[in-house]
Order: C-alpha cells, then sequence, then structure tokens
C-alpha cells in the first residue's frame, strides 16, 4: 500500500490509501477517475472539479458532496429570505447571480443543472417583485406627492385668507410637522412642492408682520378720532335741546363704533368718559320729560273721554257720509288738547286712527255699492256665468246619455266651480242693490 500527497483544485490537501489496482468510481452526477482526477456532469457535459490522492474514491465523492449540499444550502436560505421577508429586488439580484457564479464554477458533485434552474427560477420571482415594489413605489410616491400637496394647498388657503393670525400661525407649524412626517414622493415632486410650501410659509409671515405694523398706526387714528367724539358729547352734556341732542348722541355713538379701537387702557378711558357725557345728559332729559308729563296727564284724561265718546259716537258705521262730518268735528276737538305723556300716546293716537280708518272704509265700500261702472261689470259676469253653466249643463247631460264617465266628470266639476262664482256675483249685486 502506498500513500501519496496532491493537491485538489480547491487548494484542499488530503491523503487517502491507494490498493495497487487502478479503480474508477462514479456517481450519477460524478466519477473519480483512476488517477484520482474528479469529475462533475453537467448538461454541457463533464468537467474536472479537482483531484483527490489521498484516500478510498468514494471518500472523494463524498468530499464533493458536501461542497454542493453547501451550494444547495445556500439556495435555499435565499429562497426562504425571498419569500419570508422583504429583500429588495436589487439585493436579491445581486445575491443570485453571486450563486449563479458560485455554481457554474462550483468545485462539487451533484445536480448543477437543478441549482441553476432554481436559480433561473428565483430570478423569475425576483424579477416580479421588482415589478411589485416598482409599482409600490409608485402608488407609494403617488400618496405622498397627494398628501404633501393637500399640505401645500393648506398652507396656501392659510397663508393668503387667514386673519386669525394665532390659529393661524398654529396651523401652519402643525402642516409644516405634518409635512416633515409625510413620506417623501419623488426628488423632483419634492423639490417643487417644499419651494410652494416655504413661499406660503413667508408669505403669512410678511401678511402678519404687515398686519401688525399697521395695527399701532390704526390704533393711533382711532384714538384721535374717539378723542374728538369724547370732547363733543362733553360738551353737549348740558344741553337743553332735547330732540336734536339727542340724535346727535345717536350720530356720535355710530362714528364710535365704526372708528376701531385704541389700545385697550386708553379704549376704557376714553368710552368711560363717553358714557359719562352721555349719561349726564340722558338723565337730565329723562327728568325734564318726565316733569312734562305730569303737566300733560290733563290732556291724556281729556283724549280718554274724547276717544270713548267718539267710539261711541261713530262705530259701527251706518252711515258713511254723517260720519264723515261727525268725525272732522272729533278731530278738531282732539287736536285741539293738544301732546299727551309719551306712555300712554301711542295707545291713544292708535285708537283715533282705528275710528278715522273704519270711516274710510265705509266710504269706499259704499262708493263700490253705488258705483254703476261696478254694477254694470257685475251683471256682465253674471250672464256670462248663467250662459256657461247652461252649456256645461247640456254637456253633462249628453255625456251620461252616451255613458262617458269622464266627460261627465269633468263638466260635473267645471259646472259646480261656475255655481259657485255665481253665487258669489250674486252676493256682490245684492250688496250694490
Amino acid at each position: 500500500m502506498l500513500v501519496a500527497r496532491c493537491h485538489d483544485h480547491t487548494d484542499l490537501t488530503s491523503i487517502r490509501l491507494i490498493t495497487q489496482e487502478d479503480t474508477v468510481t462514479t456517481d450519477p452526477w460524478g466519477r473519480v477517475d483512476d488517477d484520482g482526477t474528479v469529475y462533475v456532469r453537467t448538461s454541457e457535459g463533464e468537467r474536472v472539479v479537482g483531484s483527490w490522492q489521498a484516500g478510498a474514491p468514494e471518500e472523494a465523492l463524498a468530499f464533493f458532496k458536501r461542497k454542493y449540499d453547501a451550494l444547495v444550502t445556500e439556495v435555499e436560505l435565499l429562497e426562504t429570505r425571498l419569500a419570508t421577508t422583504d429583500l429588495s429586488a436589487a439585493q436579491a439580484l445581486a445575491s443570485v447571480q453571486k450563486l449563479r457564479d458560485a455554481v457554474t464554477e462550483a468545485k462539487a458533485v451533484g445536480d448543477l443543472d437543478a441549482l441553476a434552474r432554481r436559480l433561473d427560477a428565483l430570478t423569475e420571482r425576483i424579477e416580479q417583485r421588482k415589478l411589485e415594489q416598482k409599482r409600490a413605489q409608485e402608488e407609494a410616491r403617488a400618496q405622498a406627492r397627494e398628501i404633501k400637496e393637500r399640505i401645500v394647498a393648506e398652507a396656501e388657503r392659510v397663508a393668503a385668507e387667514t386673519t386669525h393670525w394665532k390659529t393661524g400661525g398654529e396651523r401652519m407649524r402643525q402642516l409644516i410637522d405634518e409635512w416633515k412626517a409625510a413620506p417623501r414622493a419623488d426628488r423632483a415632486t419634492e423639490q417643487a412642492l417644499w419651494k410652494r410650501m416655504s413661499a406660503a410659509r413667508n408669505a403669512f409671515s410678511k401678511r402678519r408682520k404687515a398686519y401688525f405694523a399697521g395695527l399701532d398706526q390704526q390704533r393711533e387714528q382711532a384714538r384721535e378720532l374717539k378723542e374728538q367724539i369724547v370732547a363733543e358729547a362733553e360738551e353737549l352734556a348740558d344741553s337743553t335741546d332735547w330732540g336734536p341732542t339727542a340724535a346727535r348722541y345717536r350720530e356720535l355713538m355710530q362714528q364710535w363704533k365704526a372708528a376701531g379701537r385704541a389700545d385697550r387702557a386708553t379704549e376704557d378711558a376714553l368710552w368711560s368718559r363717553f358714557k359719562g357725557a352721555q349719561d349726564r345728559f340722558f338723565t337730565a332729559r329723562n327728568a325734564a320729560l318726565a316733569e312734562r308729563d305730569a303737566e300733560l296727564r290733563g290732556n291724556a284724561e281729556i283724549k280718554e273721554k274724547l276717544l270713548e265718546e267718539a267710539r261711541q259716537a261713530l262705530l259701527p258705521v251706518t252711515n258713511p257720509r254723517e260720519a264723515r262730518v261727525r268725525l272732522r268735528d272729533f278731530q278738531e276737538r282732539w287736536d285741539e288738547v293738544g301732546p299727551v305723556p309719551r306712555d300712554v300716546r301711542d295707545r291713544l293716537e292708535g285708537g283715533f286712527r282705528k275710528i278715522e280708518e273704519a270711516v274710510r272704509k265705509a266710504e269706499e265700500q259704499e262708493w263700490q255699492r253705488t258705483n254703476p261702472e261696478a254694477r254694470a261689470r257685475a251683471e256682465a259676469t253674471r250672464a256670462q256665468l248663467l250662459e256657461s253653466i247652461a252649456t256645461l249643463e247640456k254637456q253633462l247631460a249628453e255625456a251620461r246619455e252616451a255613458g262617458d264617465e269622464r266627460k261627465a266628470t269633468e263638466a260635473q266639476e267645471s259646472l259646480a266651480a261656475r255655481q259657485a262664482w255665481l253665487a258669489e256675483v250674486e252676493r256682490t249685486l245684492a250688496e250694490m242693490s
């Protein structure tokens, strides 16, 4: 028995015992030649994968089969990763290519063609995943673009429209945070949208600064105008020209409201002065009017009696001409009495107006009743209705005789309507008689 040392193509050194008789050991996927050369069988034919000079040929095949098994394990691991993880298509393709190179140049014995086919299948799956990942990426970018376009659109609206600066500023900060938290779109879209977002934020800041810069000027103008209003109000506080002065105070109040607001301290001080002057005038006016009303109580008592007398004498109106003559007398007596206190004025004047209105309506009704033109129109209308009723009665009889229920119903409805109109016209003519 001889002992020999040799090298295979993987730089591994093994030792085997060689008998004096040369042998050739074979396997479905490879063989060991009598000189120790190890071959693998593929669809392209045999190729050398190494040599074995120390040990039995079976050991050589077992050694190179273990190398094949290691490749199988790597392929299986990649299949598992592709099936159970979100491994990117680019990383998976790189791993497949690395394994393909390893299989192509493998110093191993086994079904290398089957491994190559498994790698081909993996490549197809990866290409499919690549398409799916691309679609998912495009959908994600489209969704991100939609989200950020909405954010930008609202930011532009806030920048252009809002005048509530505190809430507007808070909302603008929230929109910036929403932008940062949102997924990213493609680079060009991100840059374009961010440019709009930044412009909206800057525009809002400029508008807010301009507003507050002008606010001080507006407050100063309001202060000057309200000082003028207060000065006039204080001059009028002791006026006894009650009507015109009260009207002027109402005008000053409208001017005050339209003037805008000064700073808070100044506003409060000026309002205190304005209200004090106004209260002083109206307190004096109310006292004077109350005194005058007390003097006018006698007039009110006279008009109460005169109103009751007019009601008894004129209502209900039976003779409009006579009522008109007597009403003129009551009107003259009413005017001679003079003014009454404010708290009863509307009631008394309203009661007297109702009597006047009753007389006027009675006169109108009398004129309509005796108006020859109105009577002629009513008589013409009655004649037309009588003629129409006669025609409809004939149509109704014919329809019933012919058994035409539809025409009979229509004729009956029309006949009933015209009979109702005729009754109304008859009442009108009776009133004119």
